[in-house]
């Protein structure tokens, strides 16, 4: 309710108290009033007073200060004369001085029951609402508004328990908004009991409510009284809400500030209490952080942030939540090493022996390390170079860092990155939030104390991206040469230089990687490893390493290189060599189990001792298969775990020309089959085919096995050789693979995986290999002792694969495809 009219209307009830007879005005009006001034007969016109700021609700007693001379005038007339006026809210209260256009249609008969001489001058006049009427028309403008009156019938309500529910909510409201305000006087909840007419309710609440005047108009316009009281219970109940809410947070500022205060003279006990006690005040703890800062070695842009902020903590209550929250992130900021490095190591011999030492191959990632080192000792001062080791699982791209790390005598730092979904782990949180802390990059700086390490980004082929946010487009601040030496950590809010800091990432795919960042990273394949090198790295590697792990001594057990080639065919099936080290530990916890039961063990591993101590072969070891089947074709694919073979075979039966595929293929190699089946119809002359043939027999082609997945281009000239073979009863040449993808124009295109797909062909026992001839610098850029035995044959167009691919002889058992003139049998 409105608190200043309440008040006013009050005061106002006093002043005529003490002034008239007790005849001329009522305050309060009761149902049998109500109905004596329902039946008053009205005049058919009346002088219209317009009221700016208020509407009159009938039976309401209300205060008016007339203050325009139209107004000055229309009063004293009336009251001199039958004391009777039209009163009329105006659509806009700003208009000052408003013609019949600007008044609203519905007003109310009033009664000038007082006029009042103020001390300034001015006068107010008492009046009181008498019944509602709707506008005619405007007889007169001068000196002040006339116009007709067509007066409003003022409906009983009807008696029923809904309509004695609707009063008894809007009293119960009201009460409540008197409860809640201060303002309003304890008199009023008084009146409302004392009230016993439903509209005089409606009236005395609507008009002293908290409400716009278009709200308080647009309820006297309403004829039907349940319409009406829903209204005003409609706006109580907001007023009520907000109201509700005011309180809430008044009394919760008044509680924090008492709250505050208690705590301010606790602290002051408590530091006097310490320093008697000859214990540390904060004061202490600033003094402390000050000295540390003038030690630090820092910008001076970072000594003033840190010196303001610490300014900021003297301001706070110790006992507040953010002072720990703030001195945390001082100490933070002393912790991190903003301008200490580590000294480089620049004996390129000594840094290649020591990569030697750790892994074996990986030549071109060491050559551009040492190319990195040698370019820093000549120039003093550059940009680290951001790599990316791209490769299979195993082959060791992130024990890579330690070694980087050791051979330029960097410390060393590491982030897993997989699965990671949030960007606040790279970028930190705002120190507005509860726990935040800073992102990953600068807690590994802070753990390491170098801004210059090597930095391990694992598997960022692997980060994910949802509503938190997307961590791949916060690292392109961090990998870019050009930014990240004034990187923004969200928790810090003070630019660090990372430029200094060597930074790794490691993937086994790139397909997954944002564009924007692959394109910021310097990638270095890391291939998968040969049979000769596996057994290399087992030897000088693995195998020392799983006797120290399991507490055995050098000479406990020897496993020779027939042995560790049949633990690599039978028992591994990857690029790496991550599961020929557990096969290995394998072996080591059986000797280790043979000492510890037996006191001795068997020291030499010989090849028929690998099955009783892993079991039997648990990979099936892929060899080339012969070529007596028209159809079956050797191709070559690459997976996650390396390079594999694959065999394509087809075969004919008597039907209508449909082309049916299986073994789980993707729409990529579905597509790279019928490209096939449509270039073969195109060229059938070419290999002396009955185009016929195509419309008799159905083609069905199948890839092992079956339930694995298999998609991609690179198989497309395998299925033209394969089709083509079927098709020609031509047997495929004597240990031959081929990979490549085909175009419907009958062009081959180049594929990737060139040196994991050559292994497989070799692990095989593959003599000859078709690639396209693209490919060739792919092969060339291979080291030669990986090509021995191999013969490649490189091709530009796909009758060149079908020459080189097919024999002139036909296998043993041909089908004869010879048509007869209404049928499609088979015959042979």
């Amino acid at each position: 309710m409105n608190d200043p009219n309440n008040q006013q209307f009050f005061i106002n009830q006093a002043l005529l108290g003490e002034e008239n007879d007790g005849n001329d005005f009522f305050s309060l009006l009761s149902q049998e009033e109500e109905e004596e001034m329902n039946k008053e007969i009205l005049p058919e016109s009346l002088p219209i007073l317009p009221l700016r700021n208020t509407v009159l609700f009938p039976g309401v007693v209300i205060p008016i200060t007339v203050g325009r001379d139209k107004s000055i005038s229309l009063i004293k007339d009336a009251y001199k004369g039958s004391k009777t006026i039209g009163v009329v809210a105006q659509t806009n209260g700003n208009v000052e001085d408003p013609t019949f256009t600007d008044l609203h249609r519905v007003g109310t008969v009033a009664r000038i029951m007082k006029m009042i001489r103020m001390p300034d001058g001015s006068s107010t006049a008492i009046i009181q609402g008498k019944r509602r009427f709707t506008l005619g028309e405007c007889l007169a403008t001068e000196p002040y508004i006339t116009a007709t009156i067509l007066p409003i019938t003022e409906n009983k309500p009807e008696t029923s328990k809904e309509t004695t529910a609707l009063i008894g909510s809007v009293k119960d409201i009201a009460n409540q908004i008197i409860d809640l305000s201060p303002h309003i006087p304890s008199e009023a909840s008084i009146a409302l009991k004392n009230i016993d007419s439903p509209n005089f309710l409606l009236n005395f609440i609507s008009s002293n409510m908290n409400a716009e005047i278009s709200v308080k108009q647009s309820i006297l316009e309403v004829e039907e009284f349940k319409q009406r009281a829903e209204k005003v219970l409609e706006v109580l109940s907001r007023e009520v809400q907000v109201l509700q809410i005011k309180n809430e947070i008044q009394n919760k500022v008044r509680g924090d500030i008492d709250k505050q205060q208690r705590d301010f003279f606790l602290q002051q006990q408590i530091r006097a209490l310490q320093e008697e006690l000859g214990g540390e005040s904060p004061d202490k703890d600033i003094e402390t952080l000050l000295k540390a800062g003038e030690e630090k070695k820092w910008t001076k842009e970072v000594h003033e942030s840190f010196k303001k902020e610490v300014e900021r903590l003297k301001r706070m209550n110790p006992m507040a939540p953010d002072y720990s929250v703030q001195l945390s992130y001082l100490q933070l900021l002393l912790d991190l090493p903003w301008s200490e490095t580590t000294t480089d190591n620049f004996d390129l011999k000594r840094a290649a022996k020591i990569l030697d030492q750790d892994h074996f191959g990986l030549e071109k990632v060491k050559e551009r390390i040492l190319e990195y080192l040698a370019v820093l000792k000549l120039k003093g001062n550059m940009k680290s170079p951001i790599l990316c080791l791209y490769g299979p699982p195993g082959v060791g791209k992130t024990s890579l860092g330690k070694s980087v790390a050791k051979a330029l005598n960097r410390k060393y730092a590491r982030i897993a990155l997989g699965g990671l979904h949030d960007e606040s782990e790279i970028r930190g949180h705002r120190r507005t939030y509860i726990g935040a802390m800073p992102g990953r990059i600068i807690q590994n700086l802070k753990k390491v104390k170098s801004s210059n390490p090597v930095f391990v980004l694992d598997e960022v082929d692997k980060i994910g991206s949802d509503f938190r946010g997307d961590p791949s487009s916060a690292l392109l601040e961090v990998l870019d040469p050009e930014q990240n030496n004034s990187f923004h950590d969200n928790y810090i809010e003070i630019e660090y230089d990372l430029s200094n800091v060597m930074f790794i990432a490691t993937a086994n795919t790139l397909d997954t990687i944002q564009p924007a960042l692959l394109d910021r990273m310097e990638i270095i394949e890391i291939n998968g490893y040969t049979m000769e090198e596996k057994v290399q790295i087992a030897k000088k590697y693995l195998i020392p390493k799983q006797k120290e792990n399991h507490g055995l001594k050098k000479g406990d057990f020897e496993l020779s290189e027939p042995v560790l080639e049949k633990i690599v065919e039978g028992y591994t099936r990857e690029s790496g060599v991550r599961g020929l080290e557990k096969q290995i530990a394998a072996i080591a916890r059986f000797v280790a189990k043979e000492r510890v039961m037996n006191g001795k063990s068997k020291k030499k591993i010989e090849v028929d001792d690998v099955q009783k101590i892993l079991g039997v072969e648990k990979v099936e070891k892929e060899n080339y298969q012969d070529n007596s089947v028209a159809g079956v074709v050797t191709g070559l694919a690459w997976t996650s775990v390396g390079g594999e073979i694959l065999f394509i075979e087809s075969t004919l039966t008597k039907g209508s020309g449909k082309l049916t595929l299986t073994g789980h293929l993707g729409d990529v190699m579905k597509e790279s089959a019928i490209t096939a089946l449509t270039f073969l119809k195109a060229n059938a002359s070419y290999l002396d085919i009955d185009p016929k043939v195509f419309d008799q027999f159905d083609v069905h082609i199948h890839v092992p096995a079956g339930a694995v997945p298999k998609d991609g281009p690179s198989a497309g000239i395998t299925m033209l050789t394969s089709l083509a073979s079927v098709f020609t009863q031509r047997r495929v040449k004597n240990k031959v693979a081929m990979t490549g993808e085909i175009t419907l124009r009958g062009k081959v295109l180049p594929i990737g995986g060139v040196k994991e797909k050559i292994l497989a062909a070799r692990r095989a026992g593959i003599t000859d290999i078709i690639l396209c001839e693209a490919n060739r610098k792919d092969v060339q850029d291979i080291k030669t002792h990986y090509l021995e035995g191999l013969q490649f044959h490189y091709v530009k167009n796909m009758l060149e694969v079908i020459d080189i691919a097919l024999s002139p002889e036909l296998v043993e058992k041909p089908i004869d495809l010879t048509l007869k003139e209404k049928s499609g049998e088979l015959k042979g």
